[in-house]
């Protein structure tokens, strides 16, 4: 007995200090996915609203004038660079300084889409979680690599870093076609649930799109619903579209509701998951779910499963591959529309803070 509480206090030990590392990569973060959320929103709604529309309805900010082009651009570049730094931090709070290098790289690497089967699949936001964790546990062993006195210096600048390099590099590198052939049987799978019962297929939807946030998962529901509406089939998009925004408005009124359940930090990030949620942007969940995905991801995958299913219930289509609110003028059925998304949200805010109230102690006083 007393064995198995060493082992249980290990345990937890072991998971308290994870938890810490994925912490320190979330702080480092955040600003890359605040600042590429709102930068990708602003330009969308400047699309949306001048009706700049690409071949398929979808607002294009490319069609309008150079300021607006560069602020996509400046905004698809933070969230390019989020898997990497994510992953790179994670590293560095598990490992210190060394672990930057194949963080950073392994993270790059999850984040890089690989062409297979004719469509481009990355590891994304969940690759760069755990190749982080790799990468710091790789750094720690190489570490404690007995060397002569003389090669000491060079270990933590020069070997140290080339060696976990490479080898966290091959492996994301060895990782990234298989978990891509995993996207694309999920995707033949959709295409098999269509003569299905279609509130099971938009619960399926629901669940993806929120799993991991922009991430190969994500992706793959999404063009499914894209696909759907080229054969002008748009429930399957007006599903998906309120699946989306759910997990960030979601999160950003948990932090709203539940203001002592979340420090300040999370407070700000819920604020700007708000702003990103009502355009559209998924990842603006990635924050909360990085640094407790174990309870974060399954609420937000349940919320965005009720949004989904609301939506195809109440026959709700989007003539638009884009979510969240920003897509209303496109929507059919919008009062059902906005009953999703708010059904969605709001079992979403109400569910981690019961979580949060049951399972960990007020983290600070609520702000008068």
């Amino acid at each position: 007995m007393r064995k198995l509480n060493k082992i249980k206090k290990r345990v937890n030990e072991l998971l308290v200090k994870h938890k810490q590392y994925l912490l320190t990569g979330v702080s480092y973060v955040i600003p890359f996915i605040a600042c590429g959320g709102i930068l990708i929103a602003l330009s969308l709604t400047y699309a949306f609203h001048f009706h700049l529309l690409n071949d398929k309805g979808a607002p294009d900010p490319t069609q309008g004038p150079w300021f607006v082009q560069n602020i996509l651009t400046i905004g698809v570049a933070a969230f390019t660079l989020f898997p990497a730094v994510l992953a790179g931090f994670i590293s560095y709070g598990m490992a210190g300084k060394p672990g930057l290098v194949p963080g950073f790289i392994g993270g790059f690497i999850a984040g890089t889409p690989q062409l297979v089967e004719g469509k481009n699949v990355s590891a994304g936001f969940l690759g760069a979680l755990v190749i982080g964790l790799v990468a710091g546990h790789v750094v720690n062993a190489l570490k404690k690599i007995p060397v002569a006195t003389i090669f000491r210096p060079i270990m933590p600048i020069i070997v140290i870093p080339i060696l976990s390099a490479l080898i966290v590099g091959f492996l994301m590198l060895a990782l990234n076609i298989p978990i891509a052939r995993v996207f694309l049987a999920l995707n033949h799978f959709l295409e098999s649930m269509q003569s299905g019962s279609q509130i099971v297929l938009a619960m399926v939807l629901g669940a993806m799109i929120a799993f991991d946030m922009g991430g190969p998962v994500n992706k793959t529901a999404f063009f499914f619903g894209v696909a759907m509406i080229q054969q002008n089939n748009f429930a399957i998009m007006g599903a998906c579209a309120a699946a989306i925004c759910t997990p960030p408005i979601g999160l950003g009124l948990a932090t709203l509701l539940g203001r002592k359940r979340w420090t300040e930090e999370q407070r700000e990030s819920g604020l700007a998951a708000l702003g990103m949620g009502m355009v559209g942007v998924t990842e603006g969940a990635i924050p909360f779910a990085a640094s407790d995905p174990l309870r974060v991801i399954p609420v937000i995958m349940f919320g965005s499963m009720v949004a989904s299913t609301i939506a195809m219930l109440g026959k709700v289509g989007d003539h638009a591959p884009h979510g969240g609110p920003i897509v209303l003028p496109v929507v059919d059925q919008k009062l059902m529309f906005i009953v999703a998304i708010l059904s969605g949200a709001i079992v979403t805010a109400i569910t981690i803070n019961l979580v949060k109230k049951f399972t960990e102690k007020p983290v600070v006083a609520a702000a008068k």
